[in-house]
């Protein structure tokens, strides 16, 4: 009860500021424990280097330097939705009850997902996981 009030507190227009929101559960024993190697830290280093990279190209002669800084000009540019994927934004934005900021921070994080993978263009996986890290928001906080 007293967590649940707490978060009741947080408003929603502060939460829409905040671009990605993720759970992050204990880690179970068996997990820590396991012998498997996860992916080493140079190679997300090297992946994200090209996707800062790719960021500097797209924004080559203008102020804005990472996707979180897309002016909305900007953001009609480079985070053309097809058709597929705007059904699915539409879709949570309705269900969601997204507001127009988090609209916003959706595409961008998106665009940002693409530019990791390396992809000209937003698809449905970008978009769809740049949506899942809206929905903390809308699980626990409202």
């Amino acid at each position: 009860m007293q967590v649940e009030r707490y978060r009741q507190k947080i408003s929603g227009p502060l939460l829409d500021r905040i671009d990605i929101h993720v759970e992050a559960p204990a880690v179970e024993y068996k997990e820590l424990s396991a012998t498997e190697t996860a992916e080493p830290s140079a190679t997300i280093r090297e992946r994200v280097q090209r996707a800062r990279a790719i960021q500097t190209e797209r924004f080559c002669g203008s102020r804005t330097r990472a996707n979180a800084q897309m002016t909305p000009a900007q953001l009609r540019k480079f985070c053309a939705l097809d058709a597929e994927c705007a059904g699915l934004i539409e879709r949570a934005m309705t269900d969601l009850n997204f507001s127009a900021r988090a609209y916003d921070r959706i595409l961008k994080v998106a665009r940002t997902i693409a530019d990791l993978a390396e992809a000209e263009r937003i698809a449905a996986p970008h978009l769809l996981e740049a949506i899942q890290y809206r929905t903390l928001d809308r699980t626990l906080w409202s």
